[in-house]
């Protein structure tokens, strides 16, 4: 299983990687959404690089010009709700490409807020037999939302190439991936891969709950 951490390498993605950690930066939801998607797009052109190509000749006013391609039946995948601006950042680079979504939410089951359950409650998505599936959600944190998603989506196909792109990682939940999907089709990409989870589950350094920064809190 192949990873790639993008902060292995210095690029403006850095900035934006920044600005969604701090905490006074944060305060701004609509700065902080178009971040998340800023840093989606630049994940998406990087993912370009790896998919399948092939040239065809496309007729201009004086010509023909041999471009290549990509030949990849994409869908992008989005987990409900933290997903939907890294979600977009993604669709704005790969226009052409169906979508999917699904409700999996993480919910404490003790009291201390030690032990976590995720559920699923809605499944929306074309085929994605012998397709290229990206799924698309800042936190790979346990893992366990990123599982249970995917187990969900798979009920229509089985795709060719699975992508799973995060924001941030925790070493936890590469891991959790490493063990629960196929390794000969799945690659993880993400920002960065921070030092670890917290009693809460939460990713450390981490920069918090993302659906809350990007949409305002929830009871």
């Amino acid at each position: 299983m192949e990873i790639h951490n993008l902060s292995s390498s210095v690029s403006i993605l850095n900035r934006y990687l920044a600005e969604v950690r701090d905490k006074d930066y944060q305060q701004h939801r609509l700065l902080f959404r178009n971040n998340i998607r800023r840093i989606g797009e630049m994940m998406a052109y990087e993912m370009s690089r790896t998919l399948s190509y092939e040239e065809r000749a496309i007729t201009t006013p004086l010509g023909t010009a041999h471009i290549q391609l990509p030949t990849d039946d994409i869908v992008v995948g989005t987990i409900f709700r933290a997903g939907l601006p890294f979600h977009q950042g993604f669709l704005n680079v790969f226009d052409h490409a169906d979508n999917a979504f699904v409700s999996a939410y993480r919910a404490y089951t003790d009291e201390s807020h030690t032990e976590v359950g995720i559920h699923v409650e809605y499944l929306a998505t074309p085929s994605l037999q012998d397709k290229t599936l990206i799924i698309a959600d800042p936190m790979l944190a346990t893992g366990g939302s990123m599982e249970l998603g995917y187990k969900a989506l798979i009920q229509k196909g089985m795709p060719r190439r699975i992508e799973i792109a995060c924001v941030l990682a925790a070493p936890e939940g590469i891991e959790h991936i490493k063990k629960t999907f196929p390794a000969d089709r799945t690659s993880i990409w993400c920002a960065a891969i921070d030092e670890g989870l917290n009693a809460n589950k939460y990713i450390v350094p981490g920069f918090g709950d993302c659906g809350d920064l990007c949409y305002g809190g929830k009871e």
